[in-house]
């Protein structure tokens, strides 16, 4: 008899003791508190120059390519640079190539075509959309002298809505890189124009 008494006092005791409502937490997202960019001009020893987000840093490599860190996002823009010596339809198939490699990962590749007639600048930009590795590239070119190809990777498992406030960050990096891109050499503009 004793113990359904002691079961009762305890009962009695431990829901007089929580007063307070129980509500539920609302769901949150993960806040991501991202840099406003600032920009400054970076010049290639292999003759072009664009405006690079002052919050990444460069790292040149020997074989005529590049790498745009971006430490805090576990990004890195890769740019390879060629010169066209006649084989540019053979660049521009290599370029399309990478890009539709990702197809069988990506739900959509959107394409935008871009073009510069003042600076000489013509290229695609892409965006992969799904859990491919990369989700921007880009290509542009001169038609003459110059073919430079971009690529976004993330050191990270492809998962498109986890990545998506930094893709969406460095991928507007990507735009203004390609919008600000300019050749340095003038005298390929100048066969082209002729």
């Amino acid at each position: 008899m004793r113990i359904p008494i002691i079961s009762t006092i305890f009962l009695l005791t431990l829901f007089t003791a929580c007063k307070e409502e129980s509500t539920p937490k609302p769901n949150a997202f993960l806040a991501l508190d991202y840099p406003t960019p600032e920009y400054t001009e970076y010049s290639n020893p292999n003759g072009f120059e664009f405006s690079q987000n002052k919050w990444s840093s460069i790292k040149e490599n020997k074989s005529n390519s590049l790498e745009i860190h971006y430490p805090q996002m576990k990004a890195t823009i890769f740019i390879n640079y060629k010169p066209v010596e006649g084989n540019l339809n053979l660049l521009l198939k290599d370029a399309q190539k990478l890009t539709y490699e990702h197809f069988v990962k990506a739900d959509e590749i959107i394409e935008q075509p871009f073009v510069n007639p003042k600076d000489r600048v013509y290229g695609m930009f892409y965006n992969v959309q799904g859990n491919a590795a990369t989700n921007v590239q880009f290509y542009a070119t001169d038609s003459v002298k110059n073919f430079l190809v971009a690529s976004l990777y993330f050191y990270a498992k492809p998962n498109f809505d986890s990545i998506l406030p930094a893709a969406e960050y460095v991928k507007k990096d990507m735009r203004t890189l390609l919008e600000t891109l300019k050749w340095k050499d003038k005298q390929a503009a100048a066969v082209a124009k002729e």
